[in-house]
């Protein structure tokens, strides 16, 4: 296999040594001495994102959340990579992925907000022949089916698939969320939790889980599903959102106030932000009113850490 040393690679490319530096500090590529082709191919898309102002942690997060829900190691070598606003997507099979918003696209907009469950994803990575080739066939002729409205089809092949290989992640997922759609909220809760035993790093899995769980007012447990989603993918900014809700139904401001900063750190415009964006005001608001009313003798407790709220004071305070 050929391979090109850092100085052949910055004169190909024509990158500056300290771009290559920074993308490895910012580990969006391994740091090496030599590099193979797939390496030229995943800089050059690198250094195309770049030129599109796409931000180091931005390319991050989207290409984690991808590792995430494809199994695939590396998604900027194996994927067609899209530019989709502040994120990227990642064409595979006539499929275009969104994995930090979970959508999986075809030729149409999806309406779905962040507290709803979406389009299917793709299945993780398998091998190249066999019954997995054939089951992953399966799996593609099953969304379709969902694209053109014919569910009760698409719920037959996912039954079909799971008969093959119970722990096939992505159909558990899929047809957990043909059954959240029609309120058989037992049913999804059961394959949801199927998904994540099959694969504890699906995230996917734990943030449906958290969806189902809320139906069924479950909230502690929502809650852990929610912040499991966010350990796998810090980035993924629905799970911020849902996890947000959450809290603050179970009256826990500020630990909803945090949630709500962050999604909007990670998803700046949009519906779903300006509502982050309200509460984040009605929260704040709230919490002054509250320090109005206490006592002259109240003293926060020494050495502990102070919250964002506790740092947010009134003007005449």
């Amino acid at each position: 296999m050929t391979c090109y040393s850092r100085l052949e690679v910055l004169r190909i490319l024509r990158i500056s040594s300290r771009q290559l530096l920074g993308w490895e500090r910012a580990g969006l590529i391994p740091f090496k001495e030599d590099y193979s082709f797939p390496d030229l191919v995943q800089l050059r898309t690198l250094k195309e994102l770049q030129h599109l102002r796409m931000r180091p942690g931005s390319i991050r997060n989207s290409v984690q959340a991808m590792q995430a829900v494809s199994g695939m190691s590396n998604p900027l070598q194996e994927f067609a990579v899209v530019r989709t606003g502040a994120r990227l997507a990642f064409r595979h099979s006539g499929i275009m992925v969104d994995p930090i918003r979970r959508q999986l696209l075809f030729d149409f907009e999806s309406t779905g907000g962040p507290h709803g469950v979406t389009v299917a994803m793709l299945p993780p990575a398998r091998t190249a022949g066999g019954p997995d080739r054939e089951l992953q066939k399966l799996f593609l002729q099953a969304v379709q089916a969902e694209e053109q409205g014919r569910k009760p089809a698409a719920m037959e092949f996912y039954r079909t698939i799971l008969a093959v290989d119970p722990a096939y992640t992505a159909a558990l997922i899929n047809l957990g969320t043909l059954h959240y759609h029609q309120k058989q909220y037992a049913r999804a809760e059961e394959l949801y939790r199927r998904a994540t035993q099959a694969d504890p790093s699906y995230v996917l899995a734990f943030f449906d889980l958290g969806n189902v769980l809320d139906e069924l007012q479950r909230p502690d447990e929502s809650i852990a599903a929610y912040a499991r989603a966010i350990a796998l993918a810090p980035g993924y900014a629905d799970a911020h959102y849902n996890l947000a809700l959450a809290y603050e139904r179970k009256g826990e401001r500020r630990r909803a106030l945090a949630h709500w900063q962050t999604y909007i750190r990670l998803d700046k415009s949009g519906p779903w932000t300006d509502h982050a964006r309200s509460q984040i005001r009605k929260l704040l608001s709230r919490e002054k009113l509250t320090i109005t009313h206490r006592t002259n003798s109240f003293h926060p407790q020494p050495h502990r850490s102070v919250s964002l709220l506790e740092l947010v004071r009134p003007a005449s305070a």
